[in-house]
């Protein structure tokens, strides 16, 4: 399996493309209610310690109705991770450790964010532990059914399989996980070459399917989450192989079976190349999402894809970074309601420790506006999550290192 390593001011850049036919909307469609305006205020609301909190958190957060927000830590907590939740009281925010790791059979290193699924429980993953071979598991959290009456209120965890064990297929589970409308769960893992599973709710229990397995020219290591456009279709990003080896972006059919369509294929790390971020739709059926690595800046490139006539599509490199090898996004972008595009970049920005960043459609292009540098101090360093809009209309996010104890940290911008 390939390994993923860790490691500008307003601009106008190059031309939208065209759309030309349109997908239904997406059944979920990554556009929020709330529009951020330029960014005033950066704050940094938790610092990692290791300790119960956890530390080194990949993965970005998750907000439920009342506005609270939940997220993962790879490292820290009992030794093997955590999961969170940040809770807004008065002016500031109260840090509340769910869970903790332990290794082994319990499972280790969350990778990717927990989500809420229809149920209103938490779901995710670990990237590593579970069953002999330690190549990771998936998990519920709920509440526990007492009222908790201490300060500390840890949550009760469900282990749902364990991947390569007959129970989950596939291993290394690195990408977000997704509910649809009937309640089935669907995922990607890295092992091999990698695969697309879904897994059926069914009598009290889970019923696993594969939907695809790659090969290497097909394309390899689909290392982000899946999305869908209406018909159940299904879209992602793999990071590696292809024609050309260096990643491609892929189209699942459900008909007798599932069939799948490389509807893109980097091919000279002009266009960019390893995309380690999903993708997202807009209402008009236009696919967008980001390269860790290449373009004319060399250091990842913002792009979009509209579809056409025929199942064909058009792909555009919508903006470069000029940052070094992978500092490019590494986490989805996401949409307001009139289009900007928010993300950030691992160890792109002024002080070469990842930036967060606004892409504004215009008439005459995309204007590419710098929201924060970090500088690698008590602020934060490499982010490489997705930024969270939330309905309060601040972007919140982590920083995988830095922080006051160089451990990361969750952050929050105020327009």
């Amino acid at each position: 399996m390939a390994t993923l390593t860790m490691l500008r001011k307003s601009t106008p850049v190059g031309g939208r493309g065209a759309t030309t036919g349109a997908l239904a909307l997406a059944i979920v469609l990554t556009v929020f209610a709330s529009q951020v305006g330029r960014a005033q205020t950066f704050n940094v609301i938790h610092n990692f310690t290791g300790g119960r909190d956890g530390a080194t958190p990949y993965a970005g957060l998750t907000v439920d109705k009342a506005g609270s927000l939940y997220g993962t830590a790879y490292n820290g907590g009992t030794g093997y991770g955590s999961v969170y939740k940040l809770q807004h009281k008065g002016a500031g925010w109260t840090f509340n450790p769910l869970y903790s790791f332990a290794g082994g059979t319990d499972g280790a290193n969350p990778w990717a964010r927990v989500i809420f699924g229809p149920d209103g429980v938490l779901y995710g993953t670990t990237l590593f532990g579970g069953s002999a071979d330690g190549t990771g598991t998936l998990f519920k959290l709920r509440p526990q059914p007492r009222a908790c009456t201490s300060a500390l209120c840890p949550w009760a965890k469900t282990l749902i399989c364990n991947f390569a064990q007959g129970q989950c297929d596939g291993a290394l589970p690195r990408g977000d996980l997704l509910f649809d409308q009937t309640g089935n769960l669907y995922g990607t893992n890295g092992g091999g070459a990698g695969i697309v599973y879904q897994l059926k709710p069914s009598g009290g229990g889970w019923t696993d399917n594969i939907l695809y397995a790659f090969s290497g020219p097909d394309g390899a290591y689909p290392n982000s989450g899946v999305i869908f456009d209406s018909a159940g279709n299904v879209y992602g990003t793999a990071y590696g192989g292809g024609p050309f080896t260096y990643g491609a972006v892929f189209q699942l059919v459900s008909s007798a079976g599932w069939a799948q369509n490389l509807i893109y294929s980097f091919r000279n790390l002009d266009d960019g190349g390893y995309p380690a971020a999903g993708l997202i739709f807009d209402q008009a059926g236009n696919l967008y999402g980001a390269s860790s690595n290449g373009g004319t800046g060399g250091g990842g490139t913002i792009f979009e894809l509209s579809p056409g006539v025929g199942g064909t599509w058009t792909f555009t490199v919508l903006y470069s970074f000029a940052g070094g090898y992978q500092c490019g996004p590494w986490g989805a972008l996401v949409m307001d309601t009139v289009g900007n595009l928010y993300g950030t970049t691992a160890c792109d920005g002024k002080y070469g420790f990842g930036d967060v960043f606004e892409l504004s459609p215009g008439s005459g292009g995309w204007t590419y506006t710098n929201l924060y540098d970090f500088t690698g101090g008590t602020d934060g360093a490499n982010p490489i999550s997705n930024v969270l809009l939330h309905p309060n209309g601040k972007l919140y996010g982590t920083a995988s290192a830095g922080g006051s104890q160089g451990l990361g940290a969750v952050w929050e911008i105020a327009p």
